[in-house]
Protein backbone atom coordinates (compact mmCIF):
# COMPACT_ATOMS: atom_id res chain seq x y z
CA UNK A 1 0.00 0.00 0.00
CA UNK A 2 1.35 3.44 -0.89
CA UNK A 3 2.91 5.39 1.91
CA UNK A 4 0.29 8.06 2.33
CA UNK A 5 2.35 10.37 4.42
CA UNK A 6 2.77 13.97 3.00
CA UNK A 7 6.42 14.52 2.28
CA UNK A 8 8.36 16.47 4.61
CA UNK A 9 9.82 19.98 2.70
CA UNK A 10 13.95 20.40 3.42
CA UNK A 11 15.16 23.43 3.98
CA UNK A 12 17.48 22.52 1.63
CA UNK A 13 17.07 22.18 -2.23
CA UNK A 14 17.78 19.20 -4.42
CA UNK A 15 20.67 19.71 -6.78
CA UNK A 16 20.62 17.61 -10.04
CA UNK A 17 24.10 15.74 -9.12
CA UNK A 18 22.03 14.53 -5.72
CA UNK A 19 23.62 16.83 -3.50
CA UNK A 20 21.59 20.14 -1.99
CA UNK A 21 21.72 23.67 -1.37
CA UNK A 22 21.69 25.16 1.83
CA UNK A 23 18.49 26.97 1.98
CA UNK A 24 19.10 31.00 1.63
CA UNK A 25 18.14 33.68 4.25
CA UNK A 26 15.12 35.60 3.07
CA UNK A 27 16.15 38.84 1.72
CA UNK A 28 14.98 40.56 4.24
CA UNK A 29 15.80 39.00 7.03
CA UNK A 30 19.09 41.06 7.92
CA UNK A 31 16.78 44.18 8.01
CA UNK A 32 14.12 42.59 10.39
CA UNK A 33 16.84 41.86 12.57
CA UNK A 34 18.52 45.31 12.75
CA UNK A 35 15.11 46.77 13.33
CA UNK A 36 14.35 44.70 16.44
CA UNK A 37 17.49 45.70 17.47
CA UNK A 38 16.45 49.05 16.76
CA UNK A 39 13.55 48.66 18.39
CA UNK A 40 14.79 47.17 21.46
CA UNK A 41 17.35 50.10 21.97
CA UNK A 42 14.59 52.50 21.66
CA UNK A 43 12.65 50.50 24.50
CA UNK A 44 15.67 51.18 26.84
CA UNK A 45 17.39 47.87 26.07
CA UNK A 46 21.25 48.29 26.57
CA UNK A 47 22.12 45.27 25.53
CA UNK A 48 20.72 46.42 21.73
CA UNK A 49 22.07 49.89 21.97
CA UNK A 50 25.67 48.37 22.48
CA UNK A 51 24.83 46.02 19.43
CA UNK A 52 23.84 49.83 17.49
CA UNK A 53 26.97 51.25 19.04
CA UNK A 54 29.16 48.15 17.89
CA UNK A 55 28.03 48.21 14.40
CA UNK A 56 27.93 51.87 13.13
CA UNK A 57 31.41 53.13 15.41
CA UNK A 58 33.49 52.63 13.04
CA UNK A 59 31.55 54.88 10.21
CA UNK A 60 31.06 57.39 12.63
CA UNK A 61 34.44 57.59 14.06
CA UNK A 62 35.62 57.55 10.13
CA UNK A 63 33.30 60.80 9.74
CA UNK A 64 34.44 62.51 13.47
CA UNK A 65 38.24 62.09 11.95
CA UNK A 66 38.46 63.11 8.57
CA UNK A 67 36.43 65.68 9.37
CA UNK A 68 38.80 67.53 12.68
CA UNK A 69 42.03 65.54 11.73
CA UNK A 70 42.43 64.39 15.32
CA UNK A 71 42.06 60.76 16.17
CA UNK A 72 42.06 61.65 19.91
CA UNK A 73 39.06 64.66 19.20
CA UNK A 74 37.45 62.25 16.44
CA UNK A 75 37.33 59.78 19.96
CA UNK A 76 35.70 62.27 21.63
CA UNK A 77 33.42 63.66 18.97
CA UNK A 78 32.35 59.82 18.58
CA UNK A 79 31.50 58.73 22.03
CA UNK A 80 29.58 62.34 22.41
CA UNK A 81 27.35 61.57 19.00
CA UNK A 82 26.47 58.28 20.60
CA UNK A 83 25.47 59.92 23.90
CA UNK A 84 23.04 62.18 21.87
CA UNK A 85 21.84 58.80 20.03
CA UNK A 86 21.24 57.28 23.29
CA UNK A 87 19.53 60.66 24.28
CA UNK A 88 17.06 61.17 21.71
CA UNK A 89 16.94 57.37 20.09
CA UNK A 90 13.45 57.25 21.32
CA UNK A 91 12.51 60.11 19.30
CA UNK A 92 13.62 58.21 15.80
CA UNK A 93 10.54 57.72 13.61
CA UNK A 94 12.16 55.97 10.55
CA UNK A 95 10.97 59.14 8.39
CA UNK A 96 14.63 58.18 6.97
CA UNK A 97 17.50 55.21 7.03
CA UNK A 98 18.74 55.03 10.48
CA UNK A 99 22.35 55.32 9.40
CA UNK A 100 21.22 58.35 7.68
CA UNK A 101 19.69 59.86 10.99
CA UNK A 102 22.42 58.77 12.95
CA UNK A 103 24.94 60.66 10.87
CA UNK A 104 23.05 63.68 10.82
CA UNK A 105 23.25 63.40 14.71
CA UNK A 106 27.22 63.32 14.40
CA UNK A 107 27.64 66.07 11.81
CA UNK A 108 25.83 68.12 14.03
CA UNK A 109 28.17 67.24 16.66
CA UNK A 110 31.45 67.82 14.33
CA UNK A 111 29.91 70.78 13.28
CA UNK A 112 29.26 72.52 16.97
CA UNK A 113 32.91 71.69 17.75
CA UNK A 114 34.16 73.24 14.82
CA UNK A 115 32.28 76.66 15.49
CA UNK A 116 33.67 76.25 19.24
CA UNK A 117 37.12 76.16 18.17
CA UNK A 118 36.22 78.99 15.99
CA UNK A 119 38.11 78.09 12.89
CA UNK A 120 38.45 80.44 9.74
CA UNK A 121 36.24 77.85 7.27
CA UNK A 122 33.59 78.21 5.04
CA UNK A 123 30.16 76.96 7.11
CA UNK A 124 27.90 74.24 5.93
CA UNK A 125 24.90 77.00 5.42
CA UNK A 126 27.29 79.26 3.45
CA UNK A 127 28.35 75.92 1.38
CA UNK A 128 24.58 75.01 0.57
CA UNK A 129 23.95 78.82 -0.62
CA UNK A 130 24.96 78.83 -4.63
CA UNK A 131 27.56 81.90 -5.51
CA UNK A 132 26.32 84.35 -8.01
CA UNK A 133 28.60 83.07 -11.01
CA UNK A 134 26.76 79.44 -10.62
CA UNK A 135 24.02 80.77 -12.65
CA UNK A 136 21.26 78.40 -12.89
CA UNK A 137 21.04 74.80 -10.64
CA UNK A 138 22.80 71.84 -12.80
CA UNK A 139 23.22 68.47 -11.25
CA UNK A 140 26.54 67.36 -11.40
CA UNK A 141 27.38 63.35 -10.48
CA UNK A 142 29.63 61.84 -13.18
CA UNK A 143 33.30 60.87 -11.42
CA UNK A 144 35.90 63.53 -11.94
CA UNK A 145 38.19 61.36 -13.78
CA UNK A 146 40.90 63.62 -12.74
CA UNK A 147 41.09 62.50 -9.03
CA UNK A 148 41.06 58.79 -10.45
CA UNK A 149 43.71 56.69 -10.82
CA UNK A 150 47.53 56.43 -9.20
CA UNK A 151 46.87 59.87 -6.58
CA UNK A 152 49.01 59.92 -3.83
CA UNK A 153 46.70 59.03 -1.10
CA UNK A 154 48.51 61.22 1.65
CA UNK A 155 48.16 63.70 -0.35
CA UNK A 156 44.47 63.58 -1.40
CA UNK A 157 43.80 63.46 2.34
CA UNK A 158 45.88 66.82 2.89
CA UNK A 159 44.01 68.47 0.15
CA UNK A 160 41.02 67.24 1.55
CA UNK A 161 41.75 68.38 4.70
CA UNK A 162 42.14 71.31 3.28
CA UNK A 163 38.76 72.09 1.97
CA UNK A 164 36.33 74.42 3.48
CA UNK A 165 34.10 72.70 6.08
CA UNK A 166 30.54 72.32 3.85
CA UNK A 167 32.69 70.66 0.64
CA UNK A 168 34.42 68.88 2.90
CA UNK A 169 31.81 67.12 4.62
CA UNK A 170 29.63 66.52 1.51
CA UNK A 171 33.29 65.20 -0.29
CA UNK A 172 33.40 62.74 2.68
CA UNK A 173 29.92 61.38 2.81
CA UNK A 174 29.41 60.62 -0.91
CA UNK A 175 33.02 59.92 -2.46
CA UNK A 176 34.41 58.47 0.96
CA UNK A 177 31.29 57.13 3.28
CA UNK A 178 29.57 56.06 0.04
CA UNK A 179 26.06 58.23 0.74
CA UNK A 180 23.68 58.90 -2.52
CA UNK A 181 23.18 62.41 -2.66
CA UNK A 182 19.22 61.95 -1.83
CA UNK A 183 20.23 60.75 1.90
CA UNK A 184 22.99 63.65 1.97
CA UNK A 185 20.33 65.80 1.68
CA UNK A 186 18.44 64.57 3.99
CA UNK A 187 21.46 64.37 6.74
CA UNK A 188 21.79 68.44 5.82
CA UNK A 189 18.64 69.39 5.31
CA UNK A 190 19.55 70.66 1.75
CA UNK A 191 18.36 69.71 -1.63
CA UNK A 192 19.95 67.39 -3.75
CA UNK A 193 20.85 69.94 -6.44
CA UNK A 194 22.71 71.87 -3.35
CA UNK A 195 24.20 68.04 -2.60
CA UNK A 196 25.45 67.49 -6.70
CA UNK A 197 26.64 71.26 -6.84
CA UNK A 198 28.66 71.22 -3.28
CA UNK A 199 30.40 67.75 -4.58
CA UNK A 200 31.29 69.07 -7.61
CA UNK A 201 33.04 71.99 -6.41
CA UNK A 202 34.82 70.17 -4.11
CA UNK A 203 35.98 68.01 -6.52
CA UNK A 204 37.33 70.88 -8.63
CA UNK A 205 38.99 72.65 -5.72
CA UNK A 206 40.90 69.09 -5.22
CA UNK A 207 41.85 68.70 -8.99
CA UNK A 208 43.32 72.29 -8.47
CA UNK A 209 44.88 71.89 -5.48
CA UNK A 210 46.49 68.09 -6.46
CA UNK A 211 47.41 70.19 -9.71
CA UNK A 212 49.50 72.80 -7.83
CA UNK A 213 51.02 70.25 -5.49
CA UNK A 214 52.30 68.45 -9.13
CA UNK A 215 53.48 71.79 -10.21
CA UNK A 216 55.36 72.23 -6.84
CA UNK A 217 57.16 69.06 -7.08
CA UNK A 218 58.48 69.37 -10.46
CA UNK A 219 59.66 72.55 -9.70
CA UNK A 220 61.43 71.24 -6.43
Amino acid sequence: MPNSTPPTHSPNRNLPNGGTEPARKAPDSDAAAAADVLALAQAGDHHAFAQLYALHKRRIYSLCLRMVGNAAEAEDLTQEAFLQLHRKIATFRGDSAFSTWLHRLAINVVLMQLRKKGLSLISLDEAMEPTPEEGPSRSFGAPDLALTGAIDRLALERAVADLPTGYRLIFILHDVEGFEHNEIASMLNCSIGNSKSQLHKARLKLRDAMRAQKRSEEQS
